[in-house]
């Protein structure tokens, strides 16, 4: 690959994310020099300078953004209409992926397991008459979720129906959507998978919590994580997450680079909790985790990552 292209690592942001999306550019950054590329630049997303980022005229955006304005398709189409190639899904895969409720009608609609929920807008109903409906349709205990943040922000599972009120009220203070879940109690997994139309399916990994989930504390405090690779799972249930991995990357039109979270429930199997379009490359991360196993460094994964970007064309 020409490692004289201008390459811009797109990183910050505005979104509730921004810390750890800081930590990835860094790290993306770091990952490209190490490789030989000669033409790098960090460039801090705000919103008053878009046109500063276009001016550049980079060969191609790596995208290390996360959350709101970064990862729901926006600075997707800024660079679609500038012609300038990028890093990950595009519009409407963002935007869809994004969108926790999205997500979960385009996964219904294809026939994908997911657990069963319903959509709740603030503005509808009273919050009493919100705890009366969840408790009559999926009991306790129950998960609630702000349907575009990420990183597990805004994300309650109640337990007790005292409760309650206090976590959908959290939850509406990041917006006037719920997204309720039935709980599905089963080893967490998140399956990696890099590539367009030729896909290579990085090793499953199975995810531990020293907290009561995997919660922003959890993912990124070293030691209250642990990441077991391959995840610790029935062959029979391996096959199933790799196979309903690859129709999810299919059917939402995903490409470059997308990683898709799993509960494996008792009596159900494999079940798609939601998807991440640019998920995170710090230190951290699990898709970096997953590519070592797999025998690609982060450096050759970054490239890797940027070949595909450079490849893709964008409709």
């Amino acid at each position: 690959m020409n490692k004289e292209i201008k390459i811009v690592v797109v990183y910050g942001g505005i979104s509730t994310e921004r810390e750890v999306s800081l930590r990835s550019g860094k790290a993306v950054y770091k990952a490209l020099c190490e490789a030989g590329f000669k033409n790098v630049v960090l460039f801090d997303l705000h919103k008053d300078n878009i046109g500063e980022l276009l001016s550049l005229k980079p060969d191609l955006a790596y995208l290390a953004l996360h959350g709101k304005g970064g990862e729901d398709g926006c600075i997707q189409g800024v660079l679609e209409l500038a012609g300038i190639p990028y890093t990950g899904p595009g519009v409407a895969a963002s935007a869809i992926c994004m969108d926790k409720i999205y997500t979960k009608n385009m996964l219904k609609a294809s026939d994908i397991p997911t657990s069963d929920y319903i959509e709740i807008n603030k503005n509808n109903m009273k919050i009493a008459d919100i705890c009366t409906l969840i408790i009559k349709k999926f009991g306790l205990p129950v998960v609630l979720k702000s349907p575009c943040q990420g990183s597990s922000i805004g994300v309650e599972i109640v337990k007790k129906e005292d409760t309650l009120i206090n976590a959908i009220q959290n939850i509406f203070s990041y917006g006037d959507r719920l997204l309720v879940e039935k709980f599905v109690s089963g080893t967490e997994i998140t399956l990696p998978i890099i590539g367009n139309e030729e896909l290579l399916v990085l090793p499953d990994i199975e995810i531990t919590s020293e907290r009561e989930f995997y919660d922003y504390t959890a993912k990124y405090t070293a030691g209250l994580c642990h990441h077991i690779i391959p995840a610790r799972i029935s062959e029979a249930n391996r096959k199933k997450v790799i196979e309903i991995g690859i129709k999810v990357y299919q059917k939402l039109n995903l490409c470059g680079i997308s990683r898709i979270d799993f509960i494996i429930d008792e009596k159900e199997g494999p079940m798609v909790i939601e998807v991440n379009t640019l998920p995170g490359m710090t230190e951290m991360s699990l898709v970096p985790d997953a590519a070592r196993v797999a025998g690609l460094d982060f450096s050759e994964l970054v490239v890797k990552i940027i070949e595909y970007g450079m490849d893709i064309e964008r409709n």
